[in-house]
């Protein structure tokens, strides 16, 4: 028994191999890459003639048989009989049924199953991909118009879980769009590591015949040809990358979920969903149940966990051609993608469904004396006190009036009189109206107009911002969708032009 392994299938295939192995990736190639192979071949082909490898009567007898196998063979009535190693040898078959054994062989001159492989891969993940960042800019321009429209309207801010200091909703919707802003970047880089085509480096090392691929490139609708043609079938880091991008994508999306659930508990209340987004229950009837927030936050986190998974799998594999890399992990990675557009899909919804209710914000202000921080700042704004002084004060305040369940604006200047001598030993220069006026949450907003702030001149320049990222990606999108067109119709006034002789 020699080392050397030839290609004797005069046992192929084992039947539990077959079933367990060959069967799901035939099934899951014409499902997923059948349409990809086809556009390959065409692409393949065309260069083949424009650049003299194959001459113009093998290449229209060719391109009628492609045409013909368009039209003839339906990939979803396919079945795995067993009879070929995988989907690729199949339409091979056919081709050579159609065009002649000599002649329908021709068309594999010049590549090899490894970069074809890696082309349909790069070619069906590109779609999704592109929904994926559609759904994400739906997201963002619901972000944006929520934001604005509530772009003065109070919430109470939480840190540790406990009420912190008031701000604005468009204000902390602000702080969302500028991750998914960053996010929408990371995925659209990642893209531009996969919009690079494989094809053309054959099995490692390209080809002795004078192959053309940037043409190839050009008519799949490729940006660009991957250069190193060992890295064409051995390089998975645009899976690594795009993934990686997705998994960051989720997880961050997930997080706000969590304060949003929270919000709208009975307890706080900060957060409405009307009707349309919630359930009953079958025995209580006084329960509300706002359950798109729970199915926000799982599904968030699978769209996280099954887009790491695909980064695991990559883990300590051979930096060469390998199944690791290839189908069966493309469509765990595919589970990642529709997940994900479910959750987009819903938090947008959501998003422009959800509204603040005043009320609960108001009672949840005055009962936790929310504004106290700026009692200290306007203290050593206006009475020259150091800021440790001005808290210590403040924070005597708060005590006073948490402890009589009271309200800092209306209850709290007596409290704030008797600190303030107390450690200041005369009284305050603020009468009553204006210690009221200056612990108001609405002040306590307006007088943030710093870079960054929730006042309304700087959350409107963070708006227009915002607006132009949406609008570069929007255009950035068209782009790419005009490039994907044109090549498509060229593809196919190429191949019909061939299949004519001409």
């Amino acid at each position: 028994m020699g080392s050397l392994q030839t290609n004797d299938r005069s046992r192929f295939p084992d039947p539990v191999y077959r079933e367990t192995v060959l069967r799901p990736l035939f099934d899951g190639a014409r499902h997923h890459h059948a349409g990809a192979l086809r556009r390959i071949d065409r692409a393949h082909l065309v260069m083949l003639v424009e650049t003299g490898i194959l001459d113009a009567g093998q290449g229209a007898a060719i391109a009628r048989a492609l045409l013909a196998m368009e039209r003839e063979i339906d990939p979803a009535a396919l079945a795995y009989g067993g009879d070929v190693e995988d989907y690729f040898f199949y339409m091979e078959r056919e081709l050579k049924t159609r065009a002649g054994t000599d002649i329908g062989g021709r068309l594999h001159t010049a590549r090899s199953r490894n970069d074809i492989d890696h082309t349909f891969l790069k070619l069906d993940l590109l779609p999704r991909i592109d929904r994926l960042l559609a759904a994400c800019r739906q997201l963002l321009a619901a972000l944006i118009e929520t934001a604005t429209r509530d772009r003065d309207v109070l919430i109470v801010a939480y840190t540790h879980g406990q009420p912190a200091q008031p701000t604005t909703y468009g204000h902390y919707l602000a702080a969302i769009i500028e991750i998914l802003i960053r996010d929408i970047e990371r995925i659209e880089a990642a893209r531009g590591i996969v919009d690079l085509c494989p094809l053309g480096a054959a099995a490692i090392t390209t080809s002795g015949f004078p192959i053309d691929r940037q043409r190839v490139a050009d008519l799949l609708g490729f940006a660009a040809p991957l250069q190193n043609s060992y890295s064409c079938i051995a390089a998975t880091d645009y899976l690594t990358s795009i993934y990686s991008a997705v998994s960051l994508l989720f997880l961050h999306l997930g997080r706000p979920v969590q304060d949003f659930q929270f919000w709208s508990s009975f307890e706080v209340g900060q957060l409405y969903l009307p009707n349309a987004f919630v359930q009953i229950s079958s025995i209580m009837p006084q329960k509300r149940n706002p359950v798109p927030f729970e199915h926000l936050r799982h599904l968030s986190g699978q769209a996280v966990g099954r887009a790491r998974a695909v980064v695991d799998v990559m883990h300590n594999t051979p930096f060469t051609d390998m199944t690791d890399s290839e189908s069966e992990t493309h469509e765990m990675g595919y589970q990642a993608i529709d997940v994900g557009l479910r959750v987009l899909d819903l938090l947008t919804a959501t998003i422009r469904a959800g509204q603040i209710d005043p009320d609960r914000v108001a009672v949840n202000l005055s009962r936790s004396c929310a504004t106290i921080t700026e009692l200290a700042d306007w203290l050593v704004r206006s009475e020259g006190l150091s800021f440790r002084l001005g808290h210590e004060i403040a924070a005597d305040v708060a005590r006073a009036v948490v402890a009589m369940a009271g309200d800092l604006p209306t209850d709290g200047y007596p409290a704030f009189t008797t600190a303030f001598e107390h450690h200041v030993g005369r009284k305050p220069a603020a009468d009553a109206a204006e210690f009221a006026r200056m612990v108001s949450p609405e002040h306590f907003v307006a007088v943030r107009d710093r870079f960054g702030g929730p006042a309304p001149a700087a959350l409107d320049a963070a708006f227009a911002g915002y607006r132009e990222a949406l609008d570069g990606f929007d255009r950035h999108a068209t782009d790419i969708a005009q490039r994907q067109s044109a090549a498509a119709a060229e593809l196919e006034r190429r191949v019909h032009e061939i299949a004519k002789g001409g």
